[in-house]
């Protein structure tokens, strides 16, 4: 029988604390934060989860070699149980998101699922995986805008694109470890990825803290995932390639609370940004890649 716990672990459930951010930033970008927010957050949840559970179902024959540990090759988790709740993870998602925002955000979210798909069945080991992944989180801020001017979020969705082409390209070497060219193109990525994120709201009228908001919290974000990242390239591991890649991936959340800070949303972007020591913390326990 399957337990909760396999379940929890297949998706990378406290992975998802880095998920609602990116339709809070777009949405905080687009002037469409309001009572449809938290229905797409969780459909935006919902298709990460889906995500998770067909990555290990097309992985599963390279991680009866490489992690047997893992939910299917270790027979806790049958494949055909882990597509099954991909494809019901996705329905629901895609269905949750039409229903509180309509075509508009039906429009982003089925993209977006197969986005998810093509990157788990096609283009996860391709060249173009990097770019693939950095494109399902885009849509993702795209889908929180969904319900207001979308052109203003785009700034967000690159910037938040960006961040996940980084962490992207160092998962592939979380196995046999980098060389050192890698986690220094990384890092310099990340360095731009803050310093965007970090531009005070613009020309609209804002006290000395609202305006320094989101310069604290990309500098949060820089200095957590800049940190592991550095410790890369002193020692281009396996292992050190994973911790970057977890630091990556809680430590998101920090950056979706600089730019949700960015569009004028100064006290959501810190409650967006706290979701990212509680990630930390968690994936103590459950893995986050």
């Amino acid at each position: 029988m399957t337990r909760v716990a396999d379940l929890v672990e297949l998706v990378r459930a406290p992975a998802a604390l880095s998920v609602p951010g990116d339709v809070v930033a777009g949405a905080a970008a687009a002037g469409a934060l309001g009572p449809r927010t938290p229905a797409l957050a969780t459909a935006s949840v919902l298709l990460y989860w889906a995500g998770m559970a067909a990555n290990d179902w097309a992985d599963r024959k390279l991680d009866a070699v490489e992690r047997p540990e893992r939910p299917i090759p270790s027979g806790r988790i049958s494949p055909g149980a882990a597509v099954g709740l991909a494809a019901g993870l996705t329905a629901a998602g895609v269905g949750l998101a039409a229903a509180a925002g309509g075509r508009r955000a039906a429009a982003v979210a089925v993209p977006l699922a197969a986005t998810i798909w093509g990157y788990d069945l096609l283009a996860k080991n391709t060249a173009a995986g990097p770019a693939v992944m950095a494109a399902c989180r885009g849509l993702d801020v795209l889908l929180g805008a969904a319900g207001g001017r979308p052109l203003r979020a785009l700034p967000a969705a690159v910037t938040v694109a960006a961040h996940t082409w980084t962490v992207t390209a160092l998962s592939r070497r979380e196995v046999d470890g980098a060389d050192k060219a890698l986690p220094l193109r990384t890092l310099a990525g990340t360095a731009l990825v803050a310093a965007s994120a970090a531009v005070p709201p613009g020309r609209r009228a804002v006290g000395a803290v609202a305006a320094a908001l989101p310069a604290v919290l990309a500098g949060w974000y820089a200095a957590r995932y800049g940190a592991a990242q550095a410790r890369v390239v002193s020692e281009p591991t396996a292992g050190r390639v994973r911790a970057a890649v977890g630091a990556g991936i809680t430590g998101l959340p920090a950056l979706q609370g600089a730019l949700t800070a960015r569009a004028g949303a100064g006290l959501l972007g810190v409650a967006v940004a706290a979701a990212a020591p509680l990630g930390r913390r968690l994936a103590r326990k459950v893995s986050p890649t």
